[in-house]
């Protein structure tokens, strides 16, 4: 028989598709190499209380994802067994539970792999899963028989009004019921596209429910204020919808008056902020001044009081006043050497030294009272005192540097370290000493030299003045 080119071409066509879809059909679906051969695959046995609907060929699945089939079921001393053929390429952890499900009502009943962990060590081939980790549905003829009994204990009659009152609930309704199973339907193809990310969340969930369950006295409690705010919202409708009414208004009137008092307004808002700050931070003092200034102005108004018993001509409160000059005697420790202090004359502002210069004497010290900042208290630390709100912010302890009767520290240098400025080499010496601001004076003549070098006389200071002038009129202004 001859054959002409086309129809060898034909026939080679044909053999070629036939061939191409042999070996689909033996790879792809049957698997025939994994049947047979087991490759690709490992075998893993589940031990069962009982089948529980469980046959050859069902699916496993890991995470929802079809991972390998059941290739036999069989019984055993103490339940069944079923080997499942797992893929080698899915890593299974070896830490999960074995349960059977089934896929609908009818029954296909397949094998779901719930890990309790994704970490090591994983399942390998000839593994064995208890049955402590496995779970079978409960008998389909005892849910029948537990429905039954159920719908029995329901009288008839009632039963009968549910089934109307369901229909008429539901009539009509069928073009939203078909929009809500299709939404399920897409709800649940969306959350097994995002499976890991959904079962992280329900992993990681549960801190998040501890905590509700910790605060519920906080909620409950929550709960029943803003019941009382809605109520008190109903009784005051009126006085609510007033402000809602003329709320608008007078905002525009707030806004108008603000634009108006630009840009004082802001610096003021500024300045309060800055002096709420530091009020937050004195509140503890504040609030004590508040405690002591009405008893501190009782004592005083109960002092000013005009005392008529008084014998004398003056019928108010007696003063004493006693000037005790260097007594005690000023504290040097801590501040400058002698060498740098500056004149009372000078009207500059010099830069101030790094360090904080204050008396650094011990905070009890008999030398002087317990003024001074060493003794400052600190808000912050109740019992605590310090001279900087550093130190009281630090657990570093107040240390003075002597007991207070003569100056500590480098006569050459301040405290921070730095020395006296000294001139550049070649500068040409330097002048005396500024003067002090301080001037004795002739008490015959009146006469006295100032800081400038010149000199002055003050004609009611000498001896031969018509009056004699007191301490108290040198410190009155002239006539």
């Amino acid at each position: 028989m001859h054959l002409s080119g086309r129809i060898k071409i034909q026939l080679a066509l044909f053999t070629t598709i036939s061939v191409v879809a042999g070996l689909l059909m033996i790879f792809g679906y049957i698997r025939l190499p994994a049947t047979w051969f087991g490759v690709g695959h490992y075998t893993v046995t589940v031990q069962l209380p009982r089948a529980g609907g469980l046959y050859e060929g069902g699916n496993v699945t890991y995470r929802g994802t079809e991972v390998g089939r059941v290739t036999d079921v069989y019984l055993t001393d103490t339940g069944v067994a079923a080997k499942l053929s797992l893929r080698s390429d899915v890593a299974i952890p070896a830490d999960l539970e074995a349960q059977v499900h089934s896929v609908s009502a009818i029954g296909e009943q397949y094998v779901a792999l719930l890990p309790h962990s994704g970490n090591p060590p994983l399942l390998r081939n000839g593994d064995v899963i208890p049955a402590s980790r496995t779970r079978v549905p409960p008998d389909i003829s005892s849910l029948l028989d537990a429905a039954n009994t159920g719908l029995l204990a329901i009288p008839r009659d009632n039963l009968k009004t549910v089934i109307d009152e369901s229909y008429t609930a539901v009539q009509g309704l069928g073009p939203d019921i078909s929009r809500l199973v299709k939404g399920s339907t897409q709800l649940a193809i969306d959350a097994r596209a995002n499976l890991e990310p959904l079962t992280a969340l329900i992993d990681q969930s549960r801190p998040v429910l501890d905590s509700q369950g910790d605060t519920a006295d906080a909620i409950t409690g929550w709960a029943a204020h803003l019941a009382t705010i809605t109520h008190e919202l109903k009784t005051s409708d009126a006085s609510v919808a007033g402000f809602i009414e003329k709320g608008g208004p007078a905002a525009d009137q707030a806004r108008q008056l603000i634009e108006r008092l630009q840009p004082t307004l802001p610096l003021l808002l500024a300045n309060l902020v800055s002096l709420s700050n530091v009020a937050i931070t004195y509140q503890p003092a504040l609030e004590q001044l508040l405690v002591l200034l009405p008893e501190g102005t009782a004592d005083f108004q109960a002092g000013a009081l005009a005392n008529m018993n008084n014998p004398t001509k003056f019928k108010g409160q007696f003063l004493d006043f006693k000037l005790n000059f260097n007594l005690p005697q000023p504290c040097t420790t801590g501040f400058l050497p002698a060498q740098q202090m500056r004149s009372a004359v000078y009207e500059d502002a010099p830069e101030r030294t790094p360090d904080a210069l204050y008396c650094r004497i011990p905070q009890d010290s008999p030398i002087t009272g317990v003024r001074g900042a060493r003794n400052l208290p600190c808000l912050g630390r109740p019992g605590k005192r310090a001279p900087t709100v550093a130190m009281c912010e630090s657990d570093e302890p107040y240390v003075p540097l002597n007991d207070g009767y003569n100056w500590k520290g480098d006569p050459n240098g301040t405290l921070s370290g730095q020395g006296i400025p000294q001139p550049p080499p070649g500068s040409p010496p330097a002048g005396p000493p500024p003067p002090i601001a301080a001037a004795e004076y002739d008490p015959a003549t009146g006469s006295y030299i100032g800081p400038d070098g010149h000199v002055y006389t003050q004609a009611d200071l000498a001896q031969s003045a018509p009056k004699e002038r007191t301490w108290q009129t040198m410190l009155m202004p002239p006539n």
